[in-house]
């Protein structure tokens, strides 16, 4: 069976390249964190997660705080996506929860890879 990767993305053209790049996993897409964490609590669970980090309503800082704080979705691995080069968030995004990180424009190679990796 494949694994399976939760996107969440609020940019629909960005979800499916990254969905074309990894069409050996199950890519479940939603636009924004309020809606993939409500596809979670309803039982679903992915083998990882790919998030941006910014989007609207809510953004991936919260959403891998949200996710890490919540009991049963706390084990599930964070790729988090942004075109923000700044260390100091990316240190504070691992402080939270966050496993991995790619900076936006990213190599579908190195895309592949890391999800790789983070899956084993």
């Amino acid at each position: 069976m494949n694994k399976s990767i939760l996107l969440v993305d609020d940019k629909p053209e960005i979800a499916k390249i990254i969905t074309l790049y990894l069409s050996g996993y199950n890519v479940k897409y939603v636009e924004n964190p309020i809606i993939a964490l409500n596809w979670l609590k309803e039982g679903n669970m992915p083998d990882a997660i790919i998030s941006d980090l910014m989007m609207p309503e809510m953004n991936g800082e919260e959403f891998v705080t949200a996710l890490k704080e919540n009991e049963n979705l706390s084990h599930i691995p964070i790729l988090i996506l942004t075109s923000v080069e700044s260390d100091s968030d990316r240190t504070r995004l691992f402080e939270k929860g966050a496993n991995d990180f790619i900076l936006k424009p990213f190599n579908p190679e190195e895309l592949k890879t890391r999800i790789k990796v983070l899956l084993k």
